[in-house]
């Protein structure tokens, strides 16, 4: 985003406006973090702010909306009206439309200025200002370059520092990802100048669980299966699995990079039944050049980042899971 682009956006939001924050569908740390990031800063200028997700959003990650700003569109009527009536829309940690399942329709009838702020590879060009930067850990870290480029870094307080340093530790694997660069750091160091406590955020996050997500961890755990000739390890989970601990979204966040802990593993991925849509919801990661953004868009319809993406497949479970079974041949020479 140029210093032109910058100007425009802050001539807009110079004025009082009906502004619009739109996260991805099933959105994790970083989505949540962004969104009320964003929302905390313009709070600042008095501009009527509402943040609109797809659907909810897992437990663990409410903290960041002690008041339960956050509208659930799924789930309520006026949403539509808000997304018609806006004169800025921000669309945060996603790069595509489709992320937001039938919210996209309101926003193309919307004449509501677009900003994209996304870190993910090959943008759709949908929006009239797009901040991309794939090479960028998260979109928080993002969004505080955003703030910083408007001239309001002085504006980042611990309220807004606490949403932007959770999004960022959870989208780099708590700082460990190839994504985190010394920028990253930078950032972070900034963030926590204004006082919040990172082991308090970490705690929030990460030792927060129900029981029945520890035993569903451990239930995955036991279902690892690793494809030696190939580097490769996957768990599949079935409805049936995850009714048997109770699921909730986000329940499931962070299993599939257990299997990167293993020896020699250079490529890890869960596929998990969901009934209720008729589809299995896939993650992959992966550690070294192996680059599952490309295998996830080439054998799935999917994508996301080298070393972190996700995909959906309409087979069966057992069918999806013999597929990817039979792709990984494509990729020998990559995984050996």
């Amino acid at each position: 985003m140029n210093g032109s682009e910058i100007d425009k956006i802050k001539r807009i939001l110079s004025v009082k406006r009906k502004i619009v924050i739109i996260p991805h569908k099933n959105p994790d740390g970083d989505a949540i973090g962004s969104s009320t990031a964003l929302k905390y800063y313009l709070d600042n200028y008095e501009h009527d702010v509402d943040v609109i997700s797809p659907n909810h959003f897992p437990e663990f990650l409410k903290w960041m909306d002690p008041n339960n700003v956050i509208r659930i569109f799924e789930e309520d009527e006026s949403c539509k009206q808000k997304i018609i009536d806006a004169d800025i829309i921000f669309t945060l940690d996603f790069n595509n439309l489709v992320r937001i399942s039938g919210m996209k329709d309101y926003v193309k009838i919307s004449n509501a200025k677009l900003v994209m702020i996304d870190h993910h590879e090959e943008p759709s060009d949908y929006a009239d200002f797009m901040y991309s930067e794939p090479e960028m850990s998260s979109t928080c870290e993002m969004i505080y370059h955003f703030i910083d480029k408007l001239g309001d870094k002085d504006k980042i307080d611990k309220k807004i520092s606490c949403s932007l340093y959770a999004g960022i530790m959870t989208d780099t694997g708590s700082f460990k990802f190839p994504s985190t660069t010394y920028l990253t750091h930078h950032v972070v160091s900034q963030l926590l100048k204004t006082g919040i406590s990172h082991s308090d955020i970490h705690n929030k996050i990460y030792d927060n669980n129900k029981f029945e997500r520890l035993q569903l961890l451990s239930f995955s755990l036991s279902k690892i299966k690793v494809v030696e000739n190939f580097n490769t390890c996957y768990i599949s989970l079935s409805q049936k699995d995850l009714d048997r601990f109770s699921y909730e979204r986000g329940d499931t966040e962070g299993i599939v990079n257990y299997g990167l802990s293993i020896k020699n593993i250079k490529f890890a991925v869960i596929f998990m039944e969901n009934l209720k849509d008729n589809v299995i919801r896939i993650s992959l990661r992966s550690r070294g050049d192996f680059d599952v953004n490309d295998f996830s868009k080439i054998i799935f319809g999917g994508g996301g980042h080298k070393n972190a993406a996700g995909a959906i497949s309409k087979k069966s479970l057992k069918d999806t899971v013999n597929y990817f079974l039979e792709s990984l041949k494509n990729f020998n020479e990559l995984l050996t």
